[in-house]
């Protein structure tokens, strides 16, 4: 079992400062949408009243073809995270990693033991029979931060079994076009809690938005935990205009917009800049020799990249960058390209990912 301490907390607003790019976090740029920006605007007259989440909870059942009864609203994902850990009481909890690492805080701050299942270098693939048969609560991420890894919607949902809670951490599925590998509007799977966000695509960081979608009675057993009125006025119009069909559109089309970009990112940098697995989200992960050293100097030259220590399974080799504009991304390459001087005759190898639980 991992005796390794990680500050759990980090994210990527950590690393921003004034005059820095923000490569650090994943956020789409130009967000809100102008049209979005006046739905919060129209709110503000309403927020004399307590909030209505009736229309909201309605809007984004029906944008995936479920009952009201299973869509929970929430302040954002990392809420949902805390729900899980005070409502349910697991005998053996598994977090698959590298993922977003909020889930586990919740549940150790809970109280709850918590095992990590380390994915293995460099693909960072699913494999479901590496996950303990026994275990009654399973986190992973889907597209996962921060490998920016896809796993098949096969493979997530051979995990889902009676007696086992399995949470899928869908905060970038939306980046993905057609969301292909989504369980949000799978209902004949035991346990399925799969978490949504309205963050990264529509600017909304600030406002804490997001959403659980599952089995009524889990959905009802979260929301017991939850304070009265979680969700506030703008962020419930949020979700409302969010879920409509122009909305998703929207969405989708930025999403293959972010697949061309993501493409120039790939293609600008430096052969010494390891792109670890196959990145499909909207960053990506990569590994650079004495990666402390080259994310100051980064920071030197203007640009903020996420550090990837603070995950649990990497270390202070790998860099997080998200995905921007091809001129963007053609600068940073180039800063990085001086950084990491001129290619060695032989490339350096990631090492193996311990294994957690055997």
């Amino acid at each position: 079992m991992d005796t390794v301490t990680y500050d759990l907390h980090h994210h990527g607003d950590a690393e921003l400062a004034p005059g820095l790019v923000d490569l650090a976090v994943n956020v789409r740029t130009g967000t809100p949408p102008a049209w979005l920006r006046e739905v919060l605007h129209r709110a503000l007259d309403d927020v004399a009243a307590y909030p209505d989440p009736a229309p909201a909870r309605a809007a984004v059942a029906a944008a995936h073809g479920r009952p009201p009864e299973e869509v929970l609203l929430a302040a954002g994902a990392a809420e949902v995270f805390v729900l899980v850990a005070r409502a349910l009481a697991p005998r053996r909890a598994v977090v698959v990693h590298p993922s977003f690492t909020e889930p586990e805080a919740a549940l150790r701050a809970a109280g709850h033991p918590v095992e990590r299942l380390l994915l293995p270098a460099p693909d960072y693939r699913l494999d479901p029979a590496a996950v303990p048969a026994d275990a009654d609560l399973v986190v992973l991420g889907n597209p996962t931060n921060p490998t920016s890894v896809l796993h098949p919607a096969g493979a997530v949902a051979a995990l889902a079994r009676p007696g086992r809670v399995l949470v899928v951490d869908e905060a970038f599925a939306d980046t993905v076009p057609g969301e292909p590998e989504s369980l949000a509007g799978c209902r004949d799977l035991p346990g399925v809690l799969v978490v949504r966000s309205l963050t990264k695509t529509w600017g909304l960081a600030g406002l804490r938005v997001g959403y659980a979608l599952g089995a009524a009675d889990l959905i009802a057993a979260l929301g017991a935990a939850q304070p009265q009125w979680p969700v506030s006025t703008p962020a419930l119009a949020a979700l409302t205009a969010c879920s409509s069909p122009a909305a998703r559109a929207e969405a989708d089309a930025a999403a293959a917009e972010l697949g061309v970009s993501r493409a120039a990112l790939l293609a600008a940098l430096p052969p010494a800049a390891t792109v670890v697995g196959e990145p499909r989200s909207s960053f990506v992960l990569l590994r650079v020799p004495g990666g402390a050293r080259v994310r100051a100097e980064l920071r030197a030259r203007g640009w903020a990249v996420r550090r990837g220590d603070t995950f649990p399974g990497l270390d202070d080799d790998h860099l997080r960058v998200a995905v921007r504009d091809p001129a963007t991304s053609r600068a940073l390459a180039t800063d990085l390209a001086a950084i990491l001087g001129p290619p060695s005759p032989t490339s350096r190898t990631a090492p193996p990912a311990p294994e957690e639980i055997r």
